[in-house]
């Protein structure tokens, strides 16, 4: 047994459009009835003034007097009645005696009989409108006295049938019917084009599809970690996730929807890439306390409608790729030095076979002090083995690149001093991309040097680095912290990321990271100076910074 296909619900569309159509016919029929009894009744109000008016002139005429005291009325007055009728647009005019006795009526065997109506009224001297049913049928008439020397002589009558009333309705309502089916017809077609566009945006579904799809689009959205914004056509935030106002550190409270994004206190170039209309595709900015990978895209549909922005956190991320840069910079170090190693121990080795052995001894004893020293220096001024090994690793490639890197004398930074609110991640992200930077400030100048101070106290940490380049001009003091800045060609990756993530960690840790020129012995150059609190300053050595 085969059941019969179930029938999918007509869409959203066609049901508003069957709703408006009836709605329209009902209220176009209700329209038309109403204006068909209030035209019947404005119909016979108009033929009751209409009568009045025919009784009273015919009441007022001296002729009708002077027929009336005449030996025979109704051979004067029939004839003039009968005009009166025709020139009036009346269906009758009666004119009786004050019995009510007829001398007039447009049927002649009607003469001399009784009027069939009410004449009191008329015969105590005033006029009297009904609608009542006589010899023609039923009529609206009045009734009126004729007086002469304030007595009443006569009475006159004129009237008019109901049937010639619904004949003059009958016209209005032709031409009623006519504006009602031009109405609904109207009506229809207009509402034909509303829902059809409405069938459009909503793509032929149901009032039950799309109360579905709302729920799963509410559930999709707050379910994903992304961050995810949608801007209108005006770049106002018309729907932002939960993941978007984290990662964009925007209240719920602070009612975001509405609002221009560039009324969201977002940073500058981060606000620039939102607002412009060319997609975006993984582009990398700052917050205060995160690094974002943006996305934007505009809605389809043939008009700028609006954008769909995506933000993904990489924070964590790029710190990881920070601190394997620095551990690979260090291998690379160490690689390097072993290479140098291997060519000193065939030197050595060679002088030995030349028979050179006190020059072997004294050559192989200079180089290894000079190492020692160095690793000496570094271990005694930080004893954080994090720090002290990006020290060392950063040493390493700064030789390389001719660039000196030592350690100030004034610095100390012992082991266990940092709280765990301080993390080692943080202060590798400070530092190696200080020193990062002021290797390739110095480098390619003469005695290039980078001079590096990390101390610590009860108050706080300071770290300084100093570099003997072309040093910073004070215009770009706070522009050298924007990512994307550089005063260098960017390579294939980019630059101007390294001190705007340096200075995105000091402010995680509520510090403070300067630049300013240098005044120490190496003449120019730019110093960078890193304050974070912790719980009385450490001293600034005296001379300024070396």
């Amino acid at each position: 047994m085969r059941f019969p296909a179930l029938r999918r619900p007509h869409s959203l569309a066609g049901q508003l459009f069957a709703m408006q159509a009836v709605l329209i016919a009902v209220v176009v029929a209700g329209y038309a009835l109403f204006t068909y009894v209030s035209d019947q009744r404005q119909a016979e109000t108009a033929a009751a003034r209409q009568a009045t008016a025919v009784a009273r002139s015919i009441a007022d005429s001296p002729s009708v007097r002077s027929a009336i005291r005449s030996a025979d009325p109704t051979a004067r007055l029939e004839p003039y009645a009968l005009q009166i009728t025709r020139d009036a647009k009346v269906d009758f005019v009666t004119i009786m005696t004050p019995t009510g006795i007829r001398w007039t009526h447009p049927d002649e065997r009607q003469i001399g009989k009784p009027f069939l109506g009410n004449i009191g009224p008329a015969q105590h001297g005033r006029t009297l409108t009904e609608t009542y049913t006589g010899t023609l049928g039923p009529s609206v008439r009045a009734v009126t006295p004729v007086s002469d020397g304030g007595r009443i002589i006569g009475l006159v009558s004129a009237g008019i049938t109901v049937e010639t009333i619904s004949e003059r309705v009958q016209d209005q309502v032709t031409a009623l019917l006519g504006v009602a089916g031009g109405a609904l017809l109207l009506g229809a077609v207009g509402t034909y084009v509303v829902n059809a566009r409405l069938r459009r945006h909503t793509h032929g579904m149901n009032a039950t599809e799309l109360s579905r799809m709302h729920d799963y689009h509410q559930a999709a959205l707050h379910a994903v970690r992304e961050g995810l914004l949608m801007l209108d056509g005006h770049y106002r935030v018309a729907l932002i996730n939960d993941g978007g106002r984290e990662l964009l550190g925007v209240d719920e409270e602070e009612g975001v929807i509405g609002r221009s994004v560039a009324d969201l206190g977002l940073p500058a170039p981060l606000t620039g890439a939102l607002l412009s209309s060319e997609p975006r595709v993984d582009e990398v900015h700052l917050t205060a306390s995160r690094v974002l990978v943006v996305n934007t895209s505009p809605v389809s549909g043939g008009e700028q409608r609006g954008t769909v922005v995506t933000l993904r956190d990489v924070t964590e991320l790029q710190s990881l790729m920070g601190e394997l840069d620095s551990e690979r910079g260090f291998t690379q170090a160490l690689r390097s030095q072993a290479h140098e190693a291997a060519n000193r121990l065939h030197t050595v080795v060679s002088l030995i076979e030349l028979g050179r052995a006190q020059e072997a001894a004294e050559f192989a004893t200079a180089e290894l002090e000079l190492a020692q020293a160095l690793t000496d220096q570094v271990i005694a001024a930080v004893r954080e083995p994090v720090l002290a090994a990006l020290l060392l690793g950063k040493a390493a490639q700064a030789n390389e690149r001719g660039v000196e890197l030592v350690v100030s004398q004034d610095s100390r930074l012992d082991d266990g001093l940092l709280p765990e609110s301080l993390s080692a991640r943080d202060l590798v992200t400070v530092l190696g991309n200080l020193i990062d930077n002021a290797v390739d400030a110095a480098q390619g100048g003469p005695g290039a040097r980078v001079t590096v101070t990390a101390c610590a106290n009860a108050s706080e940490v300071v770290l300084r680095v100093t570099d003997t380049g072309p040093g910073v001009d004070p215009a770009h003091a706070d522009l050298v912290f924007q990512r994307g800045f550089s005063t260098k060609p960017a390579g294939p990756g980019g630059r101007g990321l390294g001190l705007a993530l340096a200075r995105q960690a000091v402010v995680r840790q509520e510090g403070a990271l300067t630049v300013a020129e240098s005044d120490g012995d190496g003449g120019g150059g730019a110093v960078f100076e890193v304050r974070l609190p912790l719980r009385a300053a450490c001293p600034v050595p005296e001379g300024g910074v070396r």
